[in-house]
Parts: C-alpha cells; sequence; structure tokens
C-alpha cells in the first residue's frame, strides 16, 4: 500500500474475497495503518475490535476486519512511503502476536528493496530518455508523439508499480491557423518555437514535454502531485505570457485507477473547453 497525502493506494495485493485490486484507492486516514504509524493501535492485532483506535476506524464499515497485521514501509531518506499489512474478517489467535519480529522483518526488507528498485527506475528514466532522443520533432527538438507515446507507456509502468502521482497538460495554441494565413508560415513557425521554448523553461529533466502535431503539445509531470500541477500550471501560463503566446491550457491529475492515459483524454477535453471559452471572449484592448 501506497501512503500519497490523503490516499492510500494498493499496490499489490493477494486478495481472498475482499476484491480490493492494483489501483484501488481509499482515504489514508480512513485506515487502520494510519493509525498504526501514529502509535495509536499495535502492529499485531489478533483482534482489532478491542483496539479502540481500529473499531472506531471508518474503513471497518468498509470492508469486514477482525485481525489485522501492518508494518510501514520507508524510502531511503526513512520517510513514510507506505505499509505491509494484512486483514482478515475473522478473530486470530492470541499467538499471531509473536509473528510481530517476522512482520517488522518483511518490512525491513521491503523498504530496502523498495530503495534500490526506485534507484534503478530513476536510471531506467534516463536512460529512456537518451534512447528516444533521435525521435524528436524538428522544428521544435520536443519529443515527437511515437517518443511520446513510448515514454508515457513507460511511465504509466512505474506509476503502477510505485503509486506515483502524475499530472497531465494539453495544450493547443490559440490564432496559429489565422496567423498562418495573415503573415505566412514562417510566422506560424516562429510561434510554435517561442511555445516550445516556454515549455522546455517550465519543464524538469524527468518530464516528458513533447509536440503531437500542428498546434498541440503535450507535458507530462512526473511524480507531481495535485499542489505541484497547480504550480506548473502557473509557471507555464507565466512562460506563455511572457512570450506573447496565446494558448489554450487543460490538465488533469492521474487516477491511479484509471490511468496516464484517462487523464490525457480528461486534460484534452479541459483544454478544448477553455479553448471554447476563450473564443467567447471580447478581444483585450490594446
Amino acid at each position: 500500500m501506497r501512503t500519497r497525502g490523503h490516499d492510500w493506494i494498493v499496490l499489490q495485493s493477494e486478495d481472498h474475497g475482499y476484491g480490493v485490486a492494483p489501483g484501488k484507492v481509499f482515504k489514508w486516514a480512513d485506515s487502520f495503518c494510519s493509525e498504526m504509524v501514529k502509535g495509536n493501535g499495535p502492529r499485531v492485532a489478533p483482534d482489532s475490535d478491542i483496539v479502540p483506535a481500529y473499531a472506531s476506524a471508518p474503513i471497518a464499515n468498509q470492508v469486514p476486519i477482525r485481525a489485522y497485521i501492518g508494518a510501514p514501509i520507508t524510502s531511503a531518506d526513512g520517510e513514510l512511503f507506505g505499509t505491509l499489512c494484512a486483514i482478515d474478517p475473522v478473530a486470530q489467535p492470541a499467538t499471531l502476536v509473536a509473528e510481530q519480529d517476522l512482520i517488522e522483518l518483511l518490512a525491513l526488507m521491503l523498504s530496502t528493496i523498495l530503495s534500490t528498485e526506485l534507484r534503478v527506475a530513476e536510471e531506467s528514466r534516463r536512460s529512456e530518455r537518451l534512447a528516444v532522443e533521435a525521435l524528436v520533432d524538428p522544428l521544435t527538438n520536443l519529443s515527437n508523439r511515437r517518443a511520446w507515446d513510448r515514454l508515457i507507456a513507460r511511465e504509466e509502468e512505474r506509476c503502477r508499480r510505485y503509486g506515483h502521482a502524475a499530472a497531465v497538460f494539453a495544450i493547443d495554441l490559440d490564432g496559429l491557423k489565422q496567423l498562418n494565413d495573415d503573415f505566412g508560415h514562417a510566422a506560424g513557425d516562429a510561434l510554435i518555437s517561442l511555445a516550445a521554448e516556454a515549455l522546455r523553461d517550465i519543464a524538469r529533466e524527468i518530464d516528458i514535454v513533447a509536440r503531437l502535431g500542428g498546434d498541440e503539445f503535450g507535458v507530462v509531470a512526473v511524480e507531481c502531485d495535485g499542489a505541484g500541477a497547480e504550480i506548473v500550471l502557473k509557471r507555464l501560463r507565466d512562460a506563455f505570457a511572457a512570450r506573447k503566446v496565446q494558448a489554450s491550457v487543460g490538465f488533469s491529475m492521474r487516477n491511479p485507477e484509471t490511468g496516464i492515459t484517462v487523464a490525457w483524454a480528461d486534460a484534452d477535453a479541459n483544454m478544448y473547453a477553455e479553448k471554447k471559452a476563450n473564443k467567447r471572449l471580447p478581444p483585450a484592448s490594446a
């Protein structure tokens, strides 16, 4: 289970009748594990009903729980990453407490493995970026559609495995066709290049930035939560404004249950809604 903000995300599960699959999201504050981490309940509770913090936890109203085992999993910096936990609808013998040392050892091993995997995943991300360096849009030197598809597929794999957040942005330039008609394609190309420059300025090395065709761009802000996405959005709009680039922008957060592809579709729909609204606005006064 991955803890991320208010969410408690199932990364891997061995389910025996609960119907809890990877990608399922619960509220972290509702869980037994949040109480365990705060020290309000034991790591092994053969009968969770006799532990006040567990008996009153809201998650008990969502799934039947009478026995609980939990231990924190930490990242390399010692911060809480998530939890190893097990639940049963039937109370277990009191002798279950004797397994606590083993449970804590397993959690420690998982924490060590996790730290190693995250380092390897970061190296893999760098290698992927290098591997698609040739797949660029010739005008902007941003990744092209083929590179975009490949990179977001790999990023989705990491999100599913580690519960990473991601923010997806769809950008469409306003007025490019009219600019081409009035001043020629050289003027249009100059506008596209300015937009690409703005995107490079606001993106981090780990983010995915691509020109997807014509006046359409996409950005995936990797390991970026909702608060971070709002910051990225403001920086993006400021970067466009500084270059006098008018664009419609939509964004959406990746939902652990549906993934980046659906987030992209939502961001694209939000972008077109903004473009439609922009067309209804009166022109800005000089």
